[in-house]
C-alpha cells in the first residue's frame, strides 16, 4: 500500500459515462492521449486518484464514484442571476459571446476565477449556472493503468508552476498546452 505523502505520476486512459446514462460518453482519455497528473496535489478527484493510485500499468479498472465523491450535488442556489451591465463592453452587450449555453470565465470581487454556463438572458440579467457541468452525476469510469511511477523533480516543479498560473508556454497559465483544466491533460478533473 502506498504511504498517504509519496506521490505517483500517473497517465491513465479511460472512458468516463453517467451512471443514470451507461451508453452516453461523458469523456475519453485515448492511450495515445492519456490523463496524465501527479497524485496527491488536488489535480485529480481524489476518490478517483485513491482508487487507481496504487494500480500498476496495464491493469484495468471499471468504478462508480457517486456524486458525493466526484462533483457533489447539484445545488440551485449556484444558479443566479447576475446585473446584464457586467456583460458590457464600451456600453453594448457582448453578444457575441454572452449567449445560452455559453461558459464564460468569471471573476469575483476577491479575485477569485471560475466558471459558470450561461442558462438564460433577459433585459435585465443573465442567468448562470456555477455548478460544475458533472455536479448531481454519478460517474463511472472504464480504463487502464498507462503509467504508475515515481515522478521526477522536473514534473513536480512543472506542476507546482502551473497551478500558481505559470507555464513555460508563456500563456500566463490560460492556454491549452499541456494543461487543458490545469491537470496536465486537457480532460476535466
Amino acid at each position: 500500500m502506498e504511504e498517504q505523502n509519496q506521490k505517483r505520476f500517473l497517465a491513465v486512459s479511460y472512458r468516463l459515462y453517467d451512471a443514470a446514462q451507461p451508453e452516453t460518453l461523458i469523456e475519453e482519455a485515448p492511450a495515445d492521449h492519456p490523463f496524465v497528473f501527479i497524485s496527491g496535489y488536488g489535480v485529480a478527484l481524489e476518490a478517483f486518484e485513491k482508487k487507481i493510485v496504487d494500480m500498476q500499468e496495464g491493469e484495468e479498472f471499471d468504478f462508480t464514484l457517486r456524486q458525493e465523491e466526484a462533483y457533489g450535488p447539484f445545488m440551485s442556489e449556484r444558479v443566479v442571476d447576475l446585473d446584464r451591465e457586467i456583460f458590457c463592453i464600451n456600453g453594448h452587450f457582448d453578444h457575441d459571446n454572452v449567449k445560452v449555453d455559453a461558459v464564460l470565465p468569471l471573476q469575483n470581487e476577491d479575485g477569485n476565477r471560475f466558471m459558470g454556463r450561461v442558462v438564460a438572458i433577459t433585459d435585465s440579467h443573465v442567468r448562470v449556472d456555477l455548478n460544475h457541468p458533472l455536479a448531481g452525476k454519478d460517474l463511472c469510469f472504464k480504463g487502464s493503468i498507462v503509467e504508475n511511477r515515481e515522478p521526477r523533480e522536473a514534473e513536480i516543479q512543472q506542476l507546482i508552476k502551473m497551478m500558481s498560473g505559470e507555464c513555460d508556454c508563456g500563456c500566463g497559465g490560460d492556454c491549452d498546452h499541456q494543461h487543458g483544466d490545469g491537470c496536465g491533460c486537457g480532460h476535466c478533473h
